[in-house]
């Protein structure tokens, strides 16, 4: 398990200076963009996982949405199966699975699966949010469960599928045996204290939640408690990052995922629109504040610009890993910016 050496620290000890080494990785949400298939782009998921593994990320996470015609990951595990078979080092996972729309058999089948096709690989995030609205829920066959205890006793499933410990009475054929890196997400207070009361790493969604960012993490360090697995707090936080030759150019293609988010936002998803110059401005003064934000947790603009801005956000996190989301249109463009990301992350020395 990633990050399972050590003690629980000392309250001091809980934000780490930015001298201690980052690990980063790679969030994609396999965007679609206009005038672009969802063959194309798995194709470009494969393709980005690759060029990620090539620049030292950790892992690439894919997310679990439905009845959105910008993204091409719903059937999660079979992204993940696609990508893994084009890598070879790079850890490859859901960021996440969002449980309550699945039985934790069928989700212990599909990773111990995963895993035993490419063991030592597989991580497994899980989150609670139903990852559509309720009419596709109720698509989905999914119960729109209300009971705060149904997340909690679905991970303690799923872990006992994966244990084969006999508490379920039923052995997980795959499944049973199964070692994929589970990692709790979240973007409240509530995934922070069930990762810390479970002894589990914990991911939040700042890139597009930021609001509860330093209080659950400041909850997760606090509450704590080493598991078999891990020994002390392992946090993740998630940051868009817009990376390219000068800050004009960055701020250019970051306004893909702008308009892409005031599409969502206002409800009318659509697929990733090509870049358009000065489309935050264009929004006016209120539009533009609520977008800013919402994406405050951004890095934009020329190398010198993010590595300023990545480090300033793993300074005042002080987080073990940093997550990298950028919704670029052009794939060229996307694989450069997350290149010029690693670069500039290790260059200033803050990552592993």
């Amino acid at each position: 398990m990633v990050g399972a050496s050590g003690a629980k620290g000392s309250e001091t000890q809980r934000k780490p200076h930015i001298q201690r080494m980052t690990r980063y990785s790679l969030l994609d949400l396999v965007p679609v963009v206009e005038g672009g298939t969802v063959g194309q782009a798995l194709a470009n998921a494969a393709d980005l996982a690759a060029h990620a593994e090539a620049h030292g990320y950790t892992r690439y996470w894919v997310a679990e949405h439905h009845g959105m015609t910008g993204i091409a990951s719903a059937a999660t595990s079979v992204v993940i199966g696609h990508v893994a078979a084009a890598t070879k080092t790079i850890r490859v996972g859901s960021g996440g699975i969002m449980l309550p729309n699945h039985a934790p058999l069928a989700i212990a089948e599909q990773f111990g699966t995963l895993d035993a096709l490419f063991p030592g690989r597989i991580d497994l995030g899980l989150g609670r949010a139903p990852g559509s609205d309720q009419r596709v829920a109720r698509a989905m066959r999914r119960t729109l469960e209300t009971d705060s205890n149904a997340f909690p006793q679905d991970v303690l499933e799923l872990q006992s599928y994966f244990a084969d410990d006999g508490q379920t009475g039923i052995v997980a054929t795959p499944g049973a045996g199964a070692k994929p890196e589970l990692w709790i997400l979240g973007s409240s207070l509530f995934g922070a204290q069930m990762a810390a009361a479970f002894g589990l790493p914990y991911a939040f969604a700042s890139h597009f939640a930021p609001d509860a960012l330093d209080q659950a993490l400041a909850v997760y360090r606090r509450d704590f408690r080493p598991s078999a697995t891990l020994a002390r707090p392992y946090a993740m936080a998630a940051m868009n990052v817009f990376a390219a030759d000068s800050d004009a150019e960055g701020e250019l293609l970051a306004s893909s995922q702008q308009q892409s988010f005031v599409a969502l936002r206002t409800g009318r998803p659509r697929q990733l629109p090509p870049p358009v110059a000065g489309y935050r401005e264009s929004l006016g003064l209120q539009g533009a504040a609520i977008l800013d934000q919402v994406l405050s947790c951004s890095a934009v603009g020329s190398p010198a610009t993010v590595a300023r801005q990545m480090a300033a956000f793993v300074e005042r996190t002080g987080v073990d890993e940093l997550l990298i989301s950028s919704a670029i249109y052009d794939h060229e463009a996307r694989k450069r910016s997350i290149g010029i990301a690693a670069d500039a992350l290790r260059e200033s020395r803050i990552a592993a």
